[in-house]
């Protein structure tokens, strides 16, 4: 009972919960304007209590540098949960590229998780993409990389951020990922769009602006019904590269 009073860990459980609650700001899932801001701190009150005494912390004082490790919690936090939402973005820049082709792209939608403008196609992606999440436990398994990251990136130093391009390589390797994943249909509507034109030389008669839109449509749809079942594994391996990236950039930030 004494441990558990003992004032000497405080300022490393504040350093602990600013890093849990930056790391929720960012995260997806987690991040989201429906799950309420009361339940958020408080998961990541008891996350931070959890990790005071499971992992060894180090005792940190209220001193000229506790304000400097304060910024490199937060950074690190954002910075966690920012690279996962990077390449889960993928998902809905993939989904803006079909639209465009579809002519969807002016039918944006708002998202209530996060309040942004999303496609629809993305944001029909984006929602099978997080209901898969949920069914393998990838909160949990976004949790415990946080927890891993407490391992390797001390609490009581600094940290370093020059090898910080990996984030953008990153961020580049996200636009990598969109195009890979919209490259089905959007190749099958550049055909639809080739035998238009074609159409458009040999008979003039007929109006493609008006037998275009519905048919590339029709096609998409059918595309996207026979896509379904390759998504589902596109979606594990993205997954698997957020929690690696996640990983390596952990190891980056701690010197490894």
């Amino acid at each position: 009972m004494v441990e558990l009073i003992n004032i000497n860990l405080f300022p490393a459980f504040v350093l602990i919960l600013v890093r849990v609650l930056a790391f929720f700001v960012t995260i997806p899932i987690f991040s989201y304007r429906t799950i309420p801001n009361q339940l958020k701190i408080g998961i990541g009150f008891f996350l931070a209590w959890i990790t005071l005494y499971t992992l060894p912390i180090p005792e940190v004082s209220f001193d000229g540098m506790f304000i400097l490790l304060l910024l490199k919690e937060a950074i690190i936090g954002l910075l966690l949960g920012l690279i996962a939402y990077i390449i889960l973005a993928a998902i809905q820049i993939a989904g803006g590229f079909i639209d465009f082709q579809m002519g969807f792209a002016i039918a944006n939608v708002v998202d209530p998780q996060t309040g942004a403008q999303s496609p629809l196609t993305g944001q029909y992606f984006y929602v099978i993409a997080i209901i898969f999440l949920l069914m393998v436990d990838g909160h949990h398994l976004l949790i415990n990389g946080l927890f891993y990251s407490f391992e390797i990136i001390p609490l009581d130093s600094l940290i370093s951020l020059n090898n910080i391009d990996f984030v953008l390589r990153t961020f580049s390797q996200m636009f990598v990922i969109a195009f890979q994943l919209s490259i089905p249909i959007v190749g099958c509507l550049f055909l639809v769009d080739v035998a238009l034109g074609i159409m458009a030389r040999t008979v003039p008669q007929l109006n493609v602006f008006v037998v275009g839109l519905p048919l590339k449509i029709l096609v998409s749809f059918v595309v996207l019904f026979m896509f379904v079942p390759f998504y589902i594994a596109i979606v594990q391996k993205l997954f698997s590269f957020a929690l690696e990236a996640m990983q390596s950039l952990i190891q980056i930030l701690g010197g490894a």
